[in-house]
């Protein structure tokens, strides 16, 4: 079995059927962003979280959803994780459908912030940030809609270079990342020589945004919602080496197709017994601020994929950083 799968003649074909179905899958999902977008902001984000919370649930996909939630919250009975699988659907639903909808969606106004769907917390973050001139790491997780963040940022003229993890579907990710595009920051693809294009920015006094609730299999483990995880050090990395503060930022999802953003201010950063900032232990400050969030908000986290995946032994280099 399996030298039929390496034959040569069998892994073009294999490769041929998977370009068409991602073909066809990023054309089916462009026709329905097509319709929502035609549609008012609320109706279509309603009617996308409704399909999804009845049909997403029976997708391959689900079964590594459900199984992480199982994990994550043991104590929670059978129907307790059916409702909050369809809440999880729901809120990525509602996402999907908002990706075309950012600027409908997003009516803050700075010059009357009560006003409109969006709450802002941490106004006087934003501001000091954006006068700063100094470089700053803002670390965010998939939670509520994250893709108003760096809207957010750019309301107050905060330029935010964001790095971002493209789909794996490439025809989709090539729409995906057209969407995210704002008229302040910029996106930087997940991928080799990313962390040099955002050390460029913080060479130059600027603010990057990461994403920073992702399996990382070549990353250091620490704990994560009660389970060791591999995680991404990047962002304690960057900010021992260029001395900077580090923000968590998160959005909330709301009723009424409401949202609240939150810019806090910056961590305490551990310190080893030099006085320079410990890898290590800023990364776990990192996480366990994620997981605080995941647990508040458990439908409003993305638990479609294996954030516990351990592909190797942990690397003997992090237990010297």
């Amino acid at each position: 079995m399996a030298k039929f799968y390496r034959n040569p003649f069998i892994e073009r074909q294999l490769l041929r059927a998977k370009s068409v179905w991602d073909w066809i899958v990023a054309k089916l999902i462009g026709l329905l962003l097509h319709w929502a977008k035609r549609l008012p902001a609320q109706k279509s984000t309603n009617a996308a979280e409704k399909i999804a919370r009845k049909l997403a649930p029976y997708l391959p996909r689900s079964k590594m959803a459900r199984r992480n939630l199982e994990l994550a919250f043991p104590e929670k009975s059978k129907s307790e994780i059916d409702e909050l699988l369809r809440n999880v659907w729901g809120n990525v639903g509602r996402t999907l459908a908002e990706y075309v909808l950012l600027d409908k969606l997003f009516d803050f106004d700075v010059d009357n912030p009560e006003a409109g769907n969006v709450e802002v917390v941490g106004i006087d973050n934003f501001i000091k940030l954006r006068e700063s001139q100094k470089p700053v790491i803002i670390f965010t997780a998939h939670t509520g809609n994250w893709e108003i963040l760096p809207v957010a940022a750019s309301t107050y003229d905060l330029n935010v270079t964001a790095l971002f993890r493209p789909p794996n579907n490439p025809y989709l990710a090539k729409r995906v990342l057209k969407a995210r595009r704002t008229d302040n920051g910029d996106l930087v693809p997940s991928r080799a020589g990313a962390a040099w294009a955002l050390v460029r920015v913080l060479e130059e006094n600027g603010a990057i945004g990461l994403l920073a609730d992702q399996a990382f299999t070549r990353g250091p483990r620490v704990e994560f919602l009660g389970r060791e995880a591999t995680t991404n050090p990047l962002a304690a990395k960057l900010a021992r080496q260029f001395d900077c503060d580090i923000h968590p930022a998160r959005c909330i999802r709301l009723p009424n197709g409401r949202f609240r953003l939150e810019l806090h201010d910056a961590i305490d950063i551990p310190r080893d017994n030099n006085g320079n900032l410990d890898v290590i232990e800023t990364t776990k400050t990192i996480n366990s601020i994620m997981e605080d969030w995941v647990r508040e908000y458990p439908e409003q986290w993305l638990w479609l994929h294996n954030r516990w995946k351990i592909k190797a032994p942990e690397r003997s280099k992090w237990k010297t950083l």
